[in-house]
Parts: C-alpha cells; sequence; structure tokens
C-alpha cells in the first residue's frame, strides 16, 4: 500500500536540476555523453539536460551501497550479463523470529482478531479507530523497523515482509499501514539518513505509536513526472518555511510525522515535519472522496508559511531528498506482494465454502473443473508471492540496493492480485461478489490500486530495463556515442571507410564481447542437488534462457539506437521477459526447498504457467489434469492442505443471501 498513488521509480523521473561542473569527472563525463546522445536522437535540450541528471542521480543511490551489493552485482544483473546464472543467489536465506517478534506477532494478530470478532475494527466513518492503532501500538506493531535501541523490536525485513502476509489475512489496510510507516512513512528515512541525535528524537515515538507517519511526495502536477516539484522550503533564521501542495498522501491526520519532499534552493529534500495537532492558517488538509484506502485517511495537505525547524532536514551522505525517498520504496515494493500473498489467502479460504455452497445442475460449483482450476492457479500465485517475498526480504537483510528484485516483487504481486480478485475470486462468487458486505465489493478497488502503488507497472518496467542495460551501454556503446558525437556523425555507415576508422578501436570491445557471447552461448548453472524433477526442469529453463536475454537485449539496442528510449513496448516486453523467467527460477528453488507437497506442486504449476506465457504454448490436457487435481485438494477443505497454504486460521466471510436447496 502506497504512501500516495503517483509515486514512480528514480530512473525515469528525478529531479531536472543538473550537477554542477565540480562533479568528479567519471561522473561529469557520463552526464555529457547522456546529454548529447539524446540530442542526437532529436531531444530537447531540456529533456537532454533532465536525462543526465537522472543519470548522475542513480550514481549517486548506488554510492550508498558497498560495490558487492550494487545493481552490477545483484542476481537479476546478473543473471542476463553472466553466460551462467548464479543460481545460488535466487535461493532465500531463511529469517529468524526472535522471541520478541514472535510475541509482537502474536499480540498483534490477536489485537486485530478480538477486534474483528468483536465488530470494533472500524468506525462510524468506515476507518480503522485510532484506538486499534493505539492498541497496536502497545503490542510492538510500529516499532517492527525500528532498533531496539531506539525502542523498537529490531527485526530483519524478512520476517516483518513474512509477518505482514498474516496480518493482511485479516485485513489489508492494517497491513499497509506497517508499510506506510515503517518503510515508506518517516520510520526509513530517519533511522537511515537521520544523525543521532534525529534518531532519538524520532524513532521513540514512531516506534510506540506516539507519532504514526506517512510520507508526502506526489503533488497536483507531480506525480510520475517528479521534475514538476514546486512546494518549496526557504530558510529564514532557524526555520524553513514551507509553501505548497501535496496529494494522495496516505495515514495523514493532524498530529502525525510526515517525510516532505520539497525543494531546497533548487534541489529536492526531505523535512521530518511533525504536523500540529489542529489545522490552521499555515497547515490544511485537503478533503476529496476516494474509492481505494477508504479504510485510512488519505488526503492533501495544502503548506502557506508553515515553519519547520531547519534541524529536521535530513542530509544523506550522496544524493538528495529523493534518494531518500526512493530507498524506502523498494522496502514498500515488497510489503506490496507480501500484503497481496496474505489478500490472496483470505479470497482463497473464502471460496471454499461458496463453492461448497453453491449448487448448480444439482451439483456443488467445487466439483466443477473450472472453479478447480481457478482455485490450483490461486495457489500458485500465492506461493509465487510467498518465494519473491523472501528472496528480495533476504537480499535487502543482506545489504543490496535491490531495486530490480523488489521491482520484479512489485510488479509481481500487484498484478496477481488483481488476477486473482477478477479473474479467480469474482467470477466465482458471481453476483454476490458485489453485495455489500462482501469482501470483493468492498474492497475490490483495494485489489486493484496497488497495480500503481510504489511506482505504476509498467514505468517500472521500463526502469528496470534501463537499469538492466545501464552498464552494458556505458561500457560497450558509449565510447562509440562519444567518437560519433566528437565527430559529428549522426548516422553512422560501416560500409564509409571513413566511418569503419573511426569506430575500430571504441567498438573493439563490443565485437569482443557479441563474438565471445555468441560462441561460447550459455553455461551450465549449479542447482541444489535435491530439487525435485519439474521444479529442477524450470529453474534449468530459466537459468538456460535469462543469459540468451543478453543477446535479444542487445538486439535491441542495437536496432533503435538513440531512438530505443521512445520504443517503450519493445523496452517494456523485453522487461517483462525477463521478469518472467526470474519469477520461474526463484519459485522454482523456493518451492522445491519446500518440504510440502502441495506448495511444491502449486509452484511446479505456476512455473509451467509463466513458461507457457514466454513460449506461447497451449496449456497440454496433463496441465489441466494437473492444475485442477490440486483445486480438487483444496476444495476438499482437506486439513492438510489447509495447513499448506495457511488458510487453517482464516475466518472465512458469511455467505449472503443465502438460501434453501
Amino acid at each position: 500500500m502506497a504512501t500516495d498513488l503517483n509515486t514512480t521509480d528514480p530512473l525515469p523521473t528525478h529531479p531536472v536540476t543538473p550537477p554542477p561542473p565540480t562533479v568528479a569527472e567519471h561522473d561529469a563525463q557520463a552526464v555529457s555523453f547522456a546529454e548529447t546522445a539524446l540530442k542526437l536522437g532529436g531531444k530537447s535540450d531540456d529533456e537532454a539536460r533532465r536525462t543526465g541528471a537522472i543519470d548522475r542521480a542513480d550514481d549517486e543511490v548506488e554510492a550508498l551501497f558497498a560495490p558487492r551489493y550494487q545493481t552490477t552485482h545483484s542476481p537479476a544483473h546478473r543473471a542476463v550479463w553472466e553466460r551462467t546464472v548464479p543460481a545460488e543467489e535466487f535461493i532465500a536465506h531463511p529469517a529468524e523470529t526472535s522471541p520478541v517478534m514472535r510475541r509482537v506477532i502474536d499480540a498483534s494478530l490477536e489485537t486485530v482478531r478480538r477486534h474483528l470478532r468483536a465488530q470494533t475494527l472500524y468506525g462510524d466513518d468506515d476507518r480503522i479507530r485510532e484506538e486499534v492503532l493505539a492498541e497496536l501500538g502497545v503490542a510492538g506493531y510500529w516499532g517492527l523497523l525500528v532498533d531496539r535501541e531506539h525502542g523498537g523490536v529490531g527485526a530483519s525485513f524478512t520476517s516483518v515482509a513474512q509477518f505482514l502476509t498474516q496480518m493482511a489475512t485479516l485485513d489489508g489496510t492494517i497491513a499497509g499501514l506497517a508499510s506506510i510507516h515503517g518503510c515508506i512513512g518517516a520510520v526509513d528515512p530517519v533511522k537511515t539518513f537521520g544523525d543521532e541525535a534525529q534518531r532519538r528524537r524520532w524513532l521513540p515515538r514512531l516506534a510506540s505509536g506516539e507519532r504514526l507517519s506517512a510520507f508526502a511526495l506526489t503533488e497536483p502536477g507531480a506525480g510520475s513526472d517528479l521534475t514538476a516539484l514546486r512546494t518549496t522550503a526557504v530558510l529564514d533564521g532557524d526555520h524553513y518555511v514551507v509553501n505548497g501542495e501535496k496529494l494522495f498522501i496516505s495515514n495523514v491526520r493532524p498530529g502525525r510525522t510526515i517525510g516532505l519532499v520539497c525543494l531546497v534552493e533548487g534541489k529536492p529534500a526531505v523535512l521530518i515535519v511533525d504536523l500540529p495537532d489542529e489545522e490552521d492558517e499555515h497547515f490544511q488538509l485537503k478533503k476529496y472522496d476516494i474509492y481505494a484506502l477508504r479504510h485510512l485517511y488519505n488526503r492533501g495537505i495544502v503548506f502557506r508559511n508553515f515553519r519547520v525547524p531547519k534541524g529536521n532536514l535530513l542530509t544523506p551522505p550522496k544524493g538528495d531528498g529523493l534518494t531518500i525517498a526512493y530507498h524506502g520504496l523498494n522496502l514498500g515494493r515488497v510489503s506490496l506482494c507480501a500484503n497481496a500473498a496474505g489478500s490472496m489467502r483470505a479470497m482463497l479460504a473464502g471460496m471454499l465454502p461458496w463453492a461448497e455452497y453453491r449448487v448448480t445442475y444439482s451439483e456443488p460449483i467445487a466439483h466443477r473443473e473450472l472453479v478447480r482450476r481457478r482455485m490450483g492457479e490461486m495457489a500458485g500465485l500465492i506461493v509465487a508471492c510467498d518465494a519473491l517475498v523472501a528472496w528480495c526480504g533476504s537480499l535487502l537483510d543482506r545489504g543490496y540496493r535491490g531495486e530490480m528484485e523488489c521491482i520484479i516483487a512489485k510488479i509481481f504481486g500487484s498484478e496477481a492480485l488483481k488476477h486473482a480478485a477478477i479473474e479467480l475470486y469474482m467470477k466465482t462468487h458471481g453476483g454476490r461478489s458485489f453485495l455489500k458486505g462482501h469482501p470483493l465489493g468492498d474492497n475490490v478497488h483495494d485489489f486493484l490500486a496497488p497495480c500503481i502503488y510504489e511506482g505504476e507497472g509498467e514505468m517500472l518496467g521500463m526502469a528496470f530495463f534501463k537499469s538492466l542495460v545501464k552498464d552494458h551501454g556505458k561500457r560497450y556503446y558509449e565510447p562509440v556515442g562519444k567518437a560519433l558525437a566528437a565527430a559529428g556523425i549522426r548516422q553512422p555507415n560501416p560500409l564509409n571507410p571513413r566511418h569503419a576508422l573511426l569506430l575500430a578501436r571504441p567498438a573493439a570491445p563490443y565485437l569482443k564481447w557479441l563474438v565471445g557471447r555468441k560462441l561460447r552461448g550459455v553455461g551450465t548453472a549449479r542447482l541444489p542437488s535435491d530439487l525435485p524433477a519439474a521444479l529442477r526442469a524450470h529453474a534449468a529453463y530459466a537459468c538456460a534462457e535469462l543469459p540468451r536475454m543478453a543477446l535479444a537485449i542487445d538486439a535491441a539496442m542495437q536496432k533503435h539506437q538513440l531512438r530505443l528510449a521512445d520504443r517503450q513496448c519493445r523496452m517494456a516486453e523485453l522487461s517483462q521477459r525477463t521478469q518472467d523467467l526470474i519469477t520461474v527460477l526463484v519459485t522454482a528453488l523456493y518451492a522445491g526447498r519446500h518440504a510440502d507437497p502441495l506448495v511444491r506442486d502449486a509452484g511446479d504449476l505456476l512455473c509451467e504457467q509463466l513458461r507457457q506465457k514466454l513460449t506461447g504454448a497451449r496449456p497440454t490436457d496433463r496441465y489441466y489434469k494437473r492444475i485442477t487435481a490440486l483445486g480438487e485438494r483444496i476444495a476438499k477443505g482437506e486439513a492438510a492442505a489447509a495447513e499448506s497454504l495457511g488458510l487453517a486460521t482464516i475466518e472465512p466471510p458469511p455467505i449472503l443471501e443465502r438460501y434453501d436447496r
């Protein structure tokens, strides 16, 4: 669940301010090349300058991480550009749950269950009651990602994300609030980028829930295009004076703490702002009706000469305010996938009693092949989301930047949730889906909206692609581009002796890479020896196809050259193909290490479904037989099946508009 509805990835949306000429020589050269390349491609000086700033900003984000954990050394990047996929990097490292964390989990879940039973979770305005939020604070829920030194739990991100899946089976909004507060609200910015005084000032109150938090990034004219930020903070003595308007800010109310992205001296910055307990002439909330996020407060904020102490400014060692924002967005993206896994479990648990109750042509629909296929498919989506959450969480806990991997989890999780809600859940429940009180009718917007949270899916897919090709372009295409630019050649012709001579030296490393890649082919990945045969076949397929994506991507770079940035559909397709292959690999390895045969079968069938999509193959009768058999095991309500998928503790919603058989 996002802080706002229109945040996107840093790569296409970084600030307009160009870097000063005093930056490191390499960065200055990179920016200069980016500007020159876009000008040669027919772009305006303004767009070229913005793109140059984007590239430099991405380098600054990279510099926050140790070299071995930067993008070029990440599993997703290596899987494409190395001959042999490092399969061991796609296996999730299990997270230990400390006794403290276990107590917080149990107390938090029991708090929500108790209010659900008493029907006191929501107030008269249909939003989570403040008393519930306060009780969760006593349980320790808001301090999950705050270190113990500052009053929190100090849990690993993996264990927190997996806990959010459990919470989402009870209530997706409360699970989302933990992400808003801890990942993309004020907790992560203060913990990661604050100085010690700032951490001592805010973290204990954020951990206790005394100050719940939000993140104010989007503006009326700055959603996907954050170069259009207009909110300013001007230093006046010991305070910044803030003027501007923010929009689509979740979890904002008077008395809460926000991370405010604004322009300070023309550059994006983040101020930690304790909002007043009441609105006044300097701070007002902009109220509007919104279908999604209806169980929490989503508001706009208007600042008019609002004063913030200058000590509230966060100063990252590298980058600027958007660097701070994007750091938390990666955590939020994985949390979205975790929330989707929990929400789909609740859907599946709700399908079971209805499918047994609903009779058509003298037989319960639970016996019908289509319904059983839907249940089997839902199980596969759940297992894949679990796999991606565990994998991404372990990478982040180990210190990886994880941008590409978290994008995969966000896109898959949000698209899986949308598909499950409409194609599997709604179609099984029919017209009752839209009755007031039905989980789909009451929450359909919350099942669809995650596709644009933390970055709209296709925009993020293109950002994934840019991260994937950036190093390859700099390493092999940039020298050629610089040589052409220096010679004033717009359209090189290899048959022109002058052009061939000019390009001989700068193109030599690229030609060596290309010929070597084609001649040497793909290496054999080392897969776990105990991987079941079917899942091993899926993992081996992904490990063979991922390095081949390098040639497909390079061919697109060759063909479109400077115009590639305008070929958004092709970039999106190549990006999605790569993401699907990685999802196959992660799911196969996760399911293969799982002791439960139902989880293994669900993972196997999800991988087969993705392979059908990748190859264009039609589903076989054997596939339909296997997925409906899986659905039958789930539909029968067997205790083992319910335990396998985490359905045993979920209370299904009542059947609406019952009838006598």
